[in-house]
């Protein structure tokens, strides 16, 4: 049973478009542009049935939710939810960025580095925490949609808001610490997708299905900076994946499907400017990365021994029905709690986070501003990279889902005060779909 959440930010506004700071204050209009962005989204969920929908009051959330379900046969009667409404920067609402940053300069540094410390003053001189109250606001509203459909009962529910809430909402579901808010990307009619799935532990488990996808947009990618930029993909599809047997360092090519996959990665990231290009040394990373680079080729591939797959050891090349037989508390050690399973004969996830990051790490200071390399890499790789970049732990593995030709997108920071930003992760939109239709076979 799966609560699955599609998280949704509303389209273009008119103040997006001047540059201008909206915060809470209901002045900023959808655009032209947004009302389409709105529709080509509500496309690309067409074939997922909603249960519920819920949208911030504010005109540009509510215009986007109104346009988005337009293209819907079936009608659906959105709950306009002022929870969902978003961070209140009443001082600065209307202004543009330099404007703000010229008139109250350290407080804008204060909003830039690290927003939960910032504090601003009421027209009647009180003072308050936007952000932190914001995360009050977010628990509020999840306690409440999580009483409204509850877990253990498949549901479907859109969410449509605004940029630092649904920031938070995601903060809130991953449980990651609030100083990370600027680590993520939300843009204008993007689609994230979590799944909420029960855990006798805990209250429940989440997985990160996708997040920031704007394939269904032009262009398909959020635009690049001055930052340089890192793709990081996973393989295509092998027999062992679709068998659910464990690969681990055992050297299986792509199937059919695979190359496919691989294929249709190239088509989807053939506009994008690769001037780099990293891989694992096993032939399903290096097949993949060397079909993707058709459209890239006077760029040569690197490979990375510290980008091997996790050694599962004396599991490799068995099913789960296997392990079980032989390592029952052990698998579901892996299953719970992977950070504390060292594989008989085998690895860590310790061990792979510690040489995946140091490689990743290698790569992004090799990288000369607005350069961009492609990274192809496999499923607990990927994980430990991912976890690391959003500030969670090895023990977070399962909550990042990679999918067989999955891409994500990371931007590297320009400055040492501000964070690497996960823009993208887990995008499958170009094998078929942004829900991640992928073999869920073993690693």
């Amino acid at each position: 049973m799966t609560l699955r959440l599609l998280l949704v930010r509303h389209g273009l506004s008119s103040f997006n478009l001047e540059r201008r700071i909206q915060g809470r204050d209901d002045l900023s209009e959808l655009t032209a542009k947004g009302e389409e962005q709105a529709k080509q989204t509500g496309k690309a969920l067409a074939n997922l049935p909603l249960d519920a929908v819920y949208s911030s009051p504010l005109k540009r959330a509510a215009s986007t939710t109104i346009n988005l379900l337009s293209t819907r046969e079936e009608g659906i009667t959105p709950v306009f939810d002022k929870a969902l409404m978003e961070v209140d920067l009443a001082p600065w609402s209307g202004l543009t960025p330099k404007e703000v940053e010229n008139k109250f300069p350290d407080a804008y540094q204060t909003w830039q580095r690290n927003p939960i410390e910032l504090i601003l003053t009421k027209k009647d001189g009180t003072q308050y925490s936007p952000i932190k109250e914001l995360i009050i606001q977010t628990k509020f509203f999840l306690n409440d949609l999580l009483k409204r459909h509850p877990i253990h009962q498949d549901q479907t529910v859109l969410v449509v808001a605004h940029n630092a809430i649904l920031r938070c909402l995601v903060m809130e579901l991953i449980n990651m610490e609030s100083h990370n808010f600027r680590k993520i990307k939300l843009d204008n009619a993007s689609v994230s997708v979590f799944n909420i799935l029960p855990n006798k532990n805990q209250k429940f488990s989440i997985q990160i299905e996708c997040l920031n996808s704007t394939a269904h947009l032009n262009p398909s990618l959020p635009p690049q900076g001055e930052q340089a930029r890192l793709i990081l993909v996973r393989h295509g599809e092998t027999d062992w994946n679709k068998q659910g047997k464990f690969q681990g360092q055992i050297d299986i090519p792509l199937n059919q499907n695979g190359i496919a996959q691989a294929e249709a990665a190239r088509h989807f990231l053939s506009k994008e400017n690769i001037d780099k290009c990293f891989s694992s040394t096993l032939s399903r990373p290096k097949q993949t990365a060397e079909i993707i680079m058709k459209s890239h080729p006077s760029v040569d591939i690197i490979e990375k021994e510290k980008l091997l797959e996790i050694s599962h050891g004396s599991w490799e090349g068995k099913l789960e029905k296997e392990i079980k037989e032989n390592w029952p508390d052990m698998l579901d050690s892996w299953k719970k709690a992977p950070a504390s399973v060292h594989m008989p004969m085998g690895e860590s996830i310790q061990e792979v986070w510690h040489r995946s990051v140091k490689c990743w790490e290698e790569i992004s200071l090799s990288l000369a501003p607005k350069e961009t390399a492609l990274v192809v890499a496999h499923d607990a790789v990927n994980k430990t990279i991912l976890c690391n970049l959003l500030g969670l732990s090895p023990e977070d593995i399962w909550m990042v889902k990679q999918g067989n030709g999955g891409v994500s997108v990371i931007d590297i920071s320009v400055g040492s005060s501000k964070p690497d930003v996960v823009t993208c992760l887990n995008l499958t939109s170009h094998l078929g779909g942004i829900i991640d239709r992928t073999a869920a076979g073993a690693l």
